[in-house]
Protein backbone atom coordinates (compact mmCIF):
# COMPACT_ATOMS: atom_id res chain seq x y z
CA UNK A 1 0.00 0.00 0.00
CA UNK A 2 1.24 3.48 -0.87
CA UNK A 3 0.97 5.15 2.57
CA UNK A 4 2.08 8.64 1.44
CA UNK A 5 -0.70 8.71 -1.17
CA UNK A 6 -3.22 7.45 1.38
CA UNK A 7 -2.32 10.17 3.87
CA UNK A 8 -2.45 12.77 1.12
CA UNK A 9 -5.99 11.69 0.21
CA UNK A 10 -7.05 11.90 3.85
CA UNK A 11 -5.65 15.38 4.22
CA UNK A 12 -7.18 16.79 1.03
CA UNK A 13 -10.79 18.06 1.10
CA UNK A 14 -13.41 15.84 -0.51
CA UNK A 15 -14.42 18.63 -2.89
CA UNK A 16 -11.97 21.07 -4.41
CA UNK A 17 -12.39 24.59 -3.05
CA UNK A 18 -15.09 26.49 -4.94
CA UNK A 19 -13.68 29.48 -6.79
CA UNK A 20 -15.27 32.93 -6.92
CA UNK A 21 -16.30 32.84 -10.56
CA UNK A 22 -19.68 32.66 -12.25
CA UNK A 23 -20.64 29.04 -12.71
CA UNK A 24 -22.69 28.28 -15.80
CA UNK A 25 -25.05 25.31 -15.91
CA UNK A 26 -22.41 22.71 -16.70
CA UNK A 27 -20.05 23.92 -13.97
CA UNK A 28 -22.85 24.30 -11.44
CA UNK A 29 -24.13 20.79 -12.13
CA UNK A 30 -20.62 19.34 -11.81
CA UNK A 31 -20.14 21.05 -8.44
CA UNK A 32 -23.54 19.93 -7.09
CA UNK A 33 -23.06 16.33 -8.24
CA UNK A 34 -19.59 16.27 -6.72
CA UNK A 35 -20.95 17.49 -3.39
CA UNK A 36 -23.79 14.97 -3.44
CA UNK A 37 -21.39 12.13 -4.19
CA UNK A 38 -18.75 13.03 -1.62
CA UNK A 39 -21.11 14.10 1.19
CA UNK A 40 -23.87 11.59 0.60
CA UNK A 41 -24.65 11.17 4.31
CA UNK A 42 -25.78 14.79 4.66
CA UNK A 43 -26.80 15.81 1.12
CA UNK A 44 -29.28 14.76 -1.53
CA UNK A 45 -29.38 16.22 -5.04
CA UNK A 46 -32.56 16.09 -7.09
CA UNK A 47 -34.30 17.99 -9.87
CA UNK A 48 -37.78 19.37 -9.25
CA UNK A 49 -38.39 19.84 -12.98
CA UNK A 50 -36.97 21.37 -16.12
CA UNK A 51 -36.84 24.81 -17.68
CA UNK A 52 -38.38 25.61 -21.06
CA UNK A 53 -35.09 24.63 -22.72
CA UNK A 54 -34.88 21.39 -20.75
CA UNK A 55 -32.30 22.43 -18.16
CA UNK A 56 -32.71 20.82 -14.75
CA UNK A 57 -33.94 22.88 -11.80
CA UNK A 58 -31.54 21.41 -9.26
CA UNK A 59 -32.13 21.39 -5.52
CA UNK A 60 -29.50 20.25 -3.05
CA UNK A 61 -30.89 19.16 0.31
CA UNK A 62 -28.60 19.36 3.34
CA UNK A 63 -29.49 17.67 6.60
CA UNK A 64 -28.93 14.65 8.78
CA UNK A 65 -31.70 12.84 6.89
CA UNK A 66 -31.57 14.60 3.52
CA UNK A 67 -33.74 12.23 1.50
CA UNK A 68 -36.87 12.32 3.63
CA UNK A 69 -38.79 14.44 6.11
CA UNK A 70 -38.32 13.70 9.81
CA UNK A 71 -40.96 14.45 12.42
CA UNK A 72 -40.14 17.66 14.27
CA UNK A 73 -37.46 18.78 11.79
CA UNK A 74 -38.54 21.97 9.98
CA UNK A 75 -37.92 22.46 6.27
CA UNK A 76 -36.06 25.59 5.11
CA UNK A 77 -35.28 26.78 1.57
CA UNK A 78 -33.26 29.33 -0.37
CA UNK A 79 -34.07 30.04 -4.05
CA UNK A 80 -31.95 32.25 -6.31
CA UNK A 81 -31.67 33.46 -9.92
CA UNK A 82 -35.41 33.81 -10.67
CA UNK A 83 -34.26 36.61 -12.92
CA UNK A 84 -31.45 35.23 -15.03
CA UNK A 85 -29.49 38.48 -15.03
CA UNK A 86 -29.46 38.76 -11.21
CA UNK A 87 -26.47 36.62 -10.45
CA UNK A 88 -25.04 37.25 -6.98
CA UNK A 89 -27.52 35.04 -5.14
CA UNK A 90 -26.76 32.09 -7.41
CA UNK A 91 -23.06 32.18 -6.51
CA UNK A 92 -23.70 32.86 -2.82
CA UNK A 93 -25.83 29.73 -2.54
CA UNK A 94 -23.09 27.61 -4.12
CA UNK A 95 -20.63 28.97 -1.58
CA UNK A 96 -23.14 28.43 1.21
CA UNK A 97 -23.36 24.76 0.19
CA UNK A 98 -19.57 24.53 0.14
CA UNK A 99 -19.35 26.14 3.57
CA UNK A 100 -21.93 23.80 5.10
CA UNK A 101 -20.55 20.51 3.86
CA UNK A 102 -16.96 21.40 4.76
CA UNK A 103 -17.91 22.76 8.20
CA UNK A 104 -20.05 19.84 9.39
CA UNK A 105 -18.50 18.37 12.53
CA UNK A 106 -16.05 21.29 12.80
CA UNK A 107 -18.23 24.37 13.32
CA UNK A 108 -20.79 23.81 16.13
CA UNK A 109 -23.27 26.32 14.69
CA UNK A 110 -23.28 24.71 11.24
CA UNK A 111 -23.36 21.21 12.72
CA UNK A 112 -26.37 22.11 14.89
CA UNK A 113 -28.19 23.57 11.89
CA UNK A 114 -27.59 20.40 9.88
CA UNK A 115 -28.74 18.27 12.84
CA UNK A 116 -31.93 20.24 13.43
CA UNK A 117 -33.02 21.45 9.99
CA UNK A 118 -33.65 20.05 6.52
CA UNK A 119 -32.23 22.71 4.21
CA UNK A 120 -33.20 22.96 0.52
CA UNK A 121 -31.03 25.10 -1.76
CA UNK A 122 -31.97 25.96 -5.36
CA UNK A 123 -29.14 28.02 -6.88
CA UNK A 124 -31.02 28.76 -10.11
CA UNK A 125 -34.74 28.86 -10.84
CA UNK A 126 -34.10 30.40 -14.26
CA UNK A 127 -31.11 28.63 -15.83
CA UNK A 128 -32.24 29.52 -19.36
CA UNK A 129 -32.19 33.20 -18.50
CA UNK A 130 -28.73 32.99 -16.92
CA UNK A 131 -27.30 31.26 -19.99
CA UNK A 132 -28.96 33.83 -22.29
CA UNK A 133 -27.02 36.77 -20.84
CA UNK A 134 -24.37 37.82 -23.37
CA UNK A 135 -23.55 41.34 -22.22
CA UNK A 136 -23.84 41.58 -18.43
CA UNK A 137 -25.27 44.90 -17.26
CA UNK A 138 -25.93 46.46 -13.89
CA UNK A 139 -29.49 47.44 -14.73
CA UNK A 140 -30.97 45.11 -17.33
CA UNK A 141 -29.73 42.29 -19.53
CA UNK A 142 -31.44 40.00 -22.00
CA UNK A 143 -31.92 36.95 -19.82
CA UNK A 144 -33.98 38.49 -17.03
CA UNK A 145 -37.02 36.54 -18.22
CA UNK A 146 -37.20 32.84 -18.98
CA UNK A 147 -36.82 31.46 -22.52
CA UNK A 148 -40.50 32.25 -23.26
CA UNK A 149 -39.94 35.88 -22.19
CA UNK A 150 -41.97 35.60 -18.98
CA UNK A 151 -40.89 37.24 -15.73
CA UNK A 152 -41.02 34.32 -13.29
CA UNK A 153 -41.58 36.65 -10.35
CA UNK A 154 -44.81 37.86 -11.95
CA UNK A 155 -45.97 34.36 -12.90
CA UNK A 156 -47.60 32.94 -9.75
CA UNK A 157 -51.27 33.01 -8.74
CA UNK A 158 -52.08 36.26 -6.93
CA UNK A 159 -54.31 36.67 -3.88
CA UNK A 160 -55.24 40.28 -4.68
CA UNK A 161 -56.05 40.36 -8.39
CA UNK A 162 -56.39 37.87 -11.21
CA UNK A 163 -53.06 36.99 -12.78
CA UNK A 164 -54.11 35.51 -16.10
CA UNK A 165 -50.68 34.74 -17.50
CA UNK A 166 -49.44 31.49 -18.97
CA UNK A 167 -47.94 29.53 -16.10
CA UNK A 168 -44.37 28.64 -17.03
CA UNK A 169 -42.65 25.25 -16.49
CA UNK A 170 -40.29 26.72 -13.90
CA UNK A 171 -43.21 28.22 -11.95
CA UNK A 172 -45.26 25.03 -12.12
CA UNK A 173 -42.27 23.03 -10.87
CA UNK A 174 -41.87 25.30 -7.84
CA UNK A 175 -45.61 25.19 -7.07
CA UNK A 176 -45.54 21.38 -7.12
CA UNK A 177 -42.40 21.39 -4.98
CA UNK A 178 -44.16 23.48 -2.34
CA UNK A 179 -46.91 20.84 -2.17
CA UNK A 180 -44.46 18.01 -1.54
CA UNK A 181 -42.61 19.53 1.43
CA UNK A 182 -43.59 21.20 4.69
CA UNK A 183 -41.62 24.39 4.19
CA UNK A 184 -41.66 26.74 7.16
CA UNK A 185 -39.26 29.54 6.21
CA UNK A 186 -37.69 30.69 2.96
CA UNK A 187 -35.97 33.52 1.14
CA UNK A 188 -35.58 34.28 -2.54
CA UNK A 189 -32.40 36.03 -3.62
CA UNK A 190 -32.38 38.87 -6.16
CA UNK A 191 -30.22 41.79 -7.27
CA UNK A 192 -30.55 45.41 -8.34
CA UNK A 193 -31.01 46.88 -4.86
CA UNK A 194 -29.76 46.31 -1.32
CA UNK A 195 -32.70 45.56 0.97
CA UNK A 196 -34.67 42.84 2.77
CA UNK A 197 -38.28 43.06 1.59
CA UNK A 198 -41.18 41.35 3.37
CA UNK A 199 -44.82 40.59 2.36
CA UNK A 200 -47.13 41.54 1.04
CA UNK A 201 -45.92 42.56 -2.41
CA UNK A 202 -49.45 43.24 -3.58
CA UNK A 203 -52.36 44.60 -1.59
CA UNK A 204 -55.88 45.90 -1.09
CA UNK A 205 -57.36 48.29 1.49
CA UNK A 206 -57.96 45.33 3.82
CA UNK A 207 -54.20 44.77 4.06
CA UNK A 208 -53.35 48.45 4.49
CA UNK A 209 -52.88 49.63 0.91
CA UNK A 210 -54.49 52.97 1.82
CA UNK A 211 -51.49 53.51 4.12
CA UNK A 212 -49.06 52.71 1.26
CA UNK A 213 -48.20 49.34 2.73
CA UNK A 214 -49.65 45.85 2.70
CA UNK A 215 -49.25 43.83 5.89
CA UNK A 216 -49.78 40.18 6.75
CA UNK A 217 -51.33 38.95 10.02
CA UNK A 218 -47.75 38.00 10.96
CA UNK A 219 -46.24 41.43 10.33
CA UNK A 220 -44.28 41.43 13.61
CA UNK A 221 -42.54 38.19 12.62
CA UNK A 222 -41.83 39.39 9.09
CA UNK A 223 -40.32 42.66 10.30
CA UNK A 224 -38.14 40.70 12.70
CA UNK A 225 -37.03 38.29 9.95
CA UNK A 226 -36.13 41.11 7.56
CA UNK A 227 -34.20 42.97 10.27
CA UNK A 228 -32.42 39.76 11.25
CA UNK A 229 -30.93 39.53 7.77
CA UNK A 230 -30.31 43.21 7.08
CA UNK A 231 -28.77 44.00 10.48
CA UNK A 232 -25.92 41.54 9.89
CA UNK A 233 -25.06 42.82 6.43
CA UNK A 234 -22.79 45.86 6.91
CA UNK A 235 -23.89 47.55 3.67
CA UNK A 236 -27.55 46.56 3.60
CA UNK A 237 -28.28 47.93 7.08
CA UNK A 238 -27.11 51.41 6.01
CA UNK A 239 -30.15 51.65 3.76
CA UNK A 240 -28.63 54.04 1.23
CA UNK A 241 -25.74 52.19 -0.42
CA UNK A 242 -27.33 52.18 -3.88
CA UNK A 243 -27.03 55.88 -4.60
CA UNK A 244 -29.39 55.88 -7.58
CA UNK A 245 -32.11 53.97 -5.68
CA UNK A 246 -34.49 54.93 -2.90
CA UNK A 247 -33.37 54.77 0.72
CA UNK A 248 -34.52 51.91 2.97
CA UNK A 249 -34.34 52.64 6.72
CA UNK A 250 -32.19 49.93 8.33
CA UNK A 251 -32.12 48.09 5.01
CA UNK A 252 -35.72 46.85 5.31
CA UNK A 253 -38.95 47.54 3.43
CA UNK A 254 -42.47 46.25 3.06
CA UNK A 255 -42.78 44.97 -0.50
CA UNK A 256 -45.91 46.91 -1.36
CA UNK A 257 -44.43 50.10 0.14
CA UNK A 258 -41.54 49.78 -2.30
CA UNK A 259 -43.72 49.02 -5.33
CA UNK A 260 -46.80 46.81 -5.89
CA UNK A 261 -46.01 43.52 -7.58
CA UNK A 262 -48.56 41.12 -9.03
CA UNK A 263 -47.95 37.36 -9.20
CA UNK A 264 -44.86 37.27 -6.96
CA UNK A 265 -43.43 34.11 -5.43
CA UNK A 266 -43.10 35.65 -1.97
CA UNK A 267 -46.84 36.19 -1.47
CA UNK A 268 -47.65 32.81 -3.04
CA UNK A 269 -45.41 31.01 -0.53
CA UNK A 270 -47.06 32.70 2.43
CA UNK A 271 -50.69 32.32 1.33
CA UNK A 272 -50.82 28.95 -0.42
CA UNK A 273 -47.56 27.31 0.71
CA UNK A 274 -47.80 28.00 4.47
CA UNK A 275 -44.21 29.19 4.19
CA UNK A 276 -42.91 32.55 5.43
CA UNK A 277 -40.74 34.01 2.67
CA UNK A 278 -38.90 37.30 2.27
CA UNK A 279 -37.06 38.73 -0.73
CA UNK A 280 -33.37 39.58 -0.40
CA UNK A 281 -31.97 42.14 -2.83
CA UNK A 282 -28.22 41.60 -2.49
CA UNK A 283 -26.43 43.94 -4.90
CA UNK A 284 -26.94 47.40 -6.37
CA UNK A 285 -25.65 46.01 -9.66
CA UNK A 286 -27.63 43.05 -10.99
CA UNK A 287 -24.64 41.37 -12.66
CA UNK A 288 -21.46 42.66 -10.98
CA UNK A 289 -17.94 41.76 -11.99
CA UNK A 290 -16.59 38.44 -10.73
CA UNK A 291 -13.87 40.06 -8.64
CA UNK A 292 -16.57 41.52 -6.40
CA UNK A 293 -18.01 38.09 -5.50
CA UNK A 294 -15.71 37.50 -2.45
CA UNK A 295 -16.89 40.73 -0.83
CA UNK A 296 -20.53 39.77 -1.43
CA UNK A 297 -19.88 36.45 0.30
CA UNK A 298 -18.16 38.14 3.24
CA UNK A 299 -21.02 40.64 3.63
CA UNK A 300 -23.80 38.05 3.41
CA UNK A 301 -22.38 34.91 5.05
CA UNK A 302 -23.44 35.76 8.61
CA UNK A 303 -26.86 36.97 7.45
CA UNK A 304 -27.54 33.84 5.42
CA UNK A 305 -26.73 31.59 8.38
CA UNK A 306 -28.55 33.65 11.02
CA UNK A 307 -31.67 33.87 8.86
CA UNK A 308 -31.74 30.08 8.51
CA UNK A 309 -31.75 29.70 12.29
CA UNK A 310 -35.05 31.60 12.47
CA UNK A 311 -36.87 28.53 11.15
CA UNK A 312 -36.77 27.46 14.81
CA UNK A 313 -38.83 30.42 16.06
CA UNK A 314 -42.14 29.89 17.80
CA UNK A 315 -43.92 26.60 18.39
CA UNK A 316 -44.21 23.23 16.70
CA UNK A 317 -45.84 19.90 17.41
CA UNK A 318 -48.33 17.28 16.32
CA UNK A 319 -52.09 17.05 16.72
CA UNK A 320 -53.44 13.69 17.90
CA UNK A 321 -56.84 12.11 18.49
CA UNK A 322 -57.65 10.35 21.75
CA UNK A 323 -56.13 7.13 20.44
CA UNK A 324 -52.82 8.80 19.72
CA UNK A 325 -53.27 8.91 15.97
CA UNK A 326 -51.78 11.98 14.25
CA UNK A 327 -54.42 14.09 12.48
CA UNK A 328 -53.55 15.52 9.04
CA UNK A 329 -55.22 18.58 7.45
CA UNK A 330 -56.44 20.01 10.79
CA UNK A 331 -56.52 23.83 10.95
CA UNK A 332 -54.03 25.15 13.54
CA UNK A 333 -53.92 28.93 13.83
CA UNK A 334 -53.13 31.56 16.43
CA UNK A 335 -56.17 33.49 17.57
CA UNK A 336 -56.22 37.05 16.20
CA UNK A 337 -53.78 36.24 13.37
CA UNK A 338 -55.78 33.96 11.14
CA UNK A 339 -54.59 33.44 7.60
CA UNK A 340 -56.97 33.95 4.71
CA UNK A 341 -56.00 30.44 3.62
CA UNK A 342 -55.92 28.63 7.00
CA UNK A 343 -52.69 26.88 7.97
CA UNK A 344 -53.18 23.12 8.41
CA UNK A 345 -51.25 20.14 9.75
CA UNK A 346 -49.30 18.08 7.24
CA UNK A 347 -49.81 14.38 6.54
CA UNK A 348 -47.99 13.53 9.78
CA UNK A 349 -50.27 15.77 11.85
CA UNK A 350 -47.47 18.32 12.29
CA UNK A 351 -47.82 22.07 12.59
CA UNK A 352 -45.21 24.83 12.68
CA UNK A 353 -46.05 28.39 13.73
CA UNK A 354 -43.36 31.09 13.55
CA UNK A 355 -43.94 33.41 16.52
CA UNK A 356 -41.95 35.92 18.54
CA UNK A 357 -41.73 35.55 22.35
CA UNK A 358 -45.08 36.12 24.05
CA UNK A 359 -48.35 34.52 25.07
CA UNK A 360 -50.68 33.14 22.41
CA UNK A 361 -53.92 31.17 22.12
CA UNK A 362 -53.75 28.37 19.56
CA UNK A 363 -57.05 27.50 17.89
CA UNK A 364 -57.39 23.94 16.56
CA UNK A 365 -60.37 23.38 14.25
CA UNK A 366 -61.72 19.95 13.27
CA UNK A 367 -64.85 19.56 11.10
CA UNK A 368 -67.93 18.81 13.17
CA UNK A 369 -66.46 19.97 16.48
CA UNK A 370 -66.14 23.17 18.45
CA UNK A 371 -62.73 24.85 18.16
CA UNK A 372 -60.21 23.57 20.69
CA UNK A 373 -58.21 26.36 22.35
CA UNK A 374 -54.90 25.99 24.14
CA UNK A 375 -52.48 28.57 25.52
CA UNK A 376 -48.79 28.65 24.69
CA UNK A 377 -46.05 30.90 26.03
CA UNK A 378 -43.02 31.37 23.79
CA UNK A 379 -40.03 32.09 26.06
CA UNK A 380 -37.74 35.07 25.53
CA UNK A 381 -34.71 32.83 25.18
CA UNK A 382 -35.33 30.35 22.41
CA UNK A 383 -34.34 26.72 22.86
CA UNK A 384 -31.20 25.41 21.24
CA UNK A 385 -32.05 25.10 17.54
CA UNK A 386 -35.64 24.13 18.23
CA UNK A 387 -38.98 25.85 18.48
CA UNK A 388 -41.04 25.23 21.61
CA UNK A 389 -42.54 21.75 21.27
CA UNK A 390 -46.23 21.43 22.09
CA UNK A 391 -48.18 18.37 21.00
CA UNK A 392 -51.97 18.70 21.12
CA UNK A 393 -54.19 15.81 22.18
CA UNK A 394 -57.77 16.60 21.20
CA UNK A 395 -60.30 15.68 23.92
CA UNK A 396 -63.20 14.94 21.58
CA UNK A 397 -65.15 11.75 22.30
CA UNK A 398 -66.06 9.30 19.57
CA UNK A 399 -64.66 9.01 16.08
CA UNK A 400 -63.55 12.23 14.44
CA UNK A 401 -65.20 13.17 11.19
CA UNK A 402 -63.25 12.52 8.02
CA UNK A 403 -60.89 15.42 7.33
CA UNK A 404 -60.52 16.27 3.64
CA UNK A 405 -57.03 16.02 2.18
CA UNK A 406 -57.49 19.12 0.05
CA UNK A 407 -58.46 22.60 1.11
CA UNK A 408 -61.51 23.62 -0.93
CA UNK A 409 -61.68 27.00 0.79
CA UNK A 410 -58.39 28.06 -0.80
CA UNK A 411 -58.72 28.10 -4.57
CA UNK A 412 -55.99 30.01 -6.38
CA UNK A 413 -58.06 33.12 -6.94
CA UNK A 414 -57.87 36.66 -5.47
CA UNK A 415 -58.90 35.68 -1.93
CA UNK A 416 -58.41 39.22 -0.62
CA UNK A 417 -60.38 40.95 -3.35
CA UNK A 418 -63.67 41.46 -1.49
CA UNK A 419 -62.34 41.44 2.07
CA UNK A 420 -63.39 44.49 4.14
CA UNK A 421 -60.70 46.59 5.77
CA UNK A 422 -60.80 45.37 9.35
CA UNK A 423 -57.41 44.27 10.60
CA UNK A 424 -55.54 46.40 13.12
CA UNK A 425 -52.38 44.98 11.57
CA UNK A 426 -53.02 47.09 8.48
CA UNK A 427 -52.40 50.31 10.39
CA UNK A 428 -48.86 51.63 10.88
CA UNK A 429 -47.58 50.62 14.30
CA UNK A 430 -44.58 52.42 15.79
CA UNK A 431 -44.92 50.28 18.92
CA UNK A 432 -44.72 47.07 16.91
CA UNK A 433 -41.69 48.35 15.03
CA UNK A 434 -39.86 49.30 18.26
CA UNK A 435 -40.67 45.95 19.89
CA UNK A 436 -39.23 44.17 16.85
CA UNK A 437 -36.02 46.23 16.97
CA UNK A 438 -35.60 45.63 20.71
CA UNK A 439 -36.03 41.91 20.23
CA UNK A 440 -33.30 41.87 17.57
CA UNK A 441 -31.01 44.05 19.71
CA UNK A 442 -31.16 41.78 22.75
CA UNK A 443 -30.56 38.65 20.65
CA UNK A 444 -27.36 39.97 19.14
Amino acid sequence: MDFPCLWLKLLLPLVAALDFNYHHQEGMEAFLKNVAQNYSSITHLHSIGKSVKGRHLWVLVVGRSPKEHRIGIPEFKYVANMHGDETVGRELLLHLIDHFVTSDGKDPEITNLINSTRIHIMPSMNPDGFEAVRKPDCYYSIGRENYNQYDLNRNFPDAFEYNNVSRQPETVAVMKWLNTETFVLSANLHGGALVASYPFDNGVPATGALYSRSLTPDDDVFQYLAHTYASRNPNMKKGDECKSKMNFPNGVTNGYSWYPLQGGMQDYNYIWGQCFEITLELSCCKYPREEKLPSFWNNNKASLIEYMKQVHLGVKGQVFDQNGNPLPHVIVEVQDRKHICPYRTNKYGEYYLLLLPGSYIINVTVPGHEPYLTKVIIPEKSQNFSALKKDILLPFRGKLDSIPASNPSCPMIPLYRNLPSHSAATKPSLFLFLVTLLHIFFKQ
